[in-house]
């Protein structure tokens, strides 16, 4: 696994100015993931993305006269809303292209079955692929998709759940936030505050929901993430 460093905001840091710095990992979870503004105000309290206008898709050819038979009765495209197994389309899925270097973790069945609530509660709140990915790569980096409860002293502030939201800032009771379906219905509330929330990068997107000392953190899951929800999308 290629892990990054990273770290969170503490208490301390107000007096002293000195970041803390932890491995990835359950022992260094709690100084980094959480919520910290709360689900009316994450949207509006993230930094504005600054970096380059989304790129327009060029348009297929009508003609496709080398499409070797992959045509509909009418002549068109084969849709690319799902890829030739029935998996949602990497298009849909991840469709700016990943940045930067990728992460990746081996799930046991208890985050697995995380990843499969995440889609659930998704596709119950009416949001495509694209949010599910954005949802599940956010878990991936406040949690590594593990259901966490307080972790005393290392416990970044009252940060719980799959997405370390805090009760304190308004994101539900500590029985609300570490149920996975009430914690990622809170959390695609917020990303659907975000203007433009399905052209932006994952980590654009799940900054401004989530607010962390560390926006590019999120960015080094999409692959996995993607990859997640097209297993579970149909599954779920």
């Amino acid at each position: 696994m290629n892990t990054m460093l990273f770290s969170r905001w503490l208490p301390a840091i107000e007096k002293t100015s000195i970041v803390r710095k932890g491995a990835l990992g359950v022992a260094g979870l709690a100084f980094v993931g959480g919520a910290v503004a709360g689900p009316a105000v994450a949207a509006q309290a993230a930094p504005e993305h600054v970096g380059s206008p989304v790129s327009q898709s060029v348009m297929a050819d009508k003609d496709h006269k080398n499409d070797k038979g992959k045509k509909g009765d009418k002549g068109e495209k084969k849709s690319d809303k799902k890829d030739r197994k029935g998996k949602p389309s990497r298009d849909r899925l991840v469709p700016r292209g990943v940045q930067g270097e990728q992460s990746r973790i081996d799930l046991s069945a208890e985050q697995a079955g995380n990843v499969r609530a995440i889609v659930k509660a998704t596709k119950k709140a009416g949001l495509d692929e694209r949010a599910a990915v954005i949802a599940v790569g956010t878990s991936l980096q406040e949690s590594k998709l593990e259901n966490l409860g307080h972790l005393g002293d290392r416990n970044d502030h009252d940060s719980q759940g799959l997405f370390q939201q805090r009760p304190s800032s308004g994101w539900g009771s500590v029985e609300q936030i570490t149920d996975p379906e009430y914690a990622t219905t809170a959390f695609l509330k917020g990303l659907k505050q975000v203007d433009g929330w399905r052209d932006l990068p994952l980590t654009v997107a799940a900054q401004k929901v989530q607010v962390s000392a560390f926006p590019q953190a999120y960015a080094q899951w999409e692959d996995q993430a993607a990859d997640l929800v097209a297993e579970a999308w149909n599954n779920s």
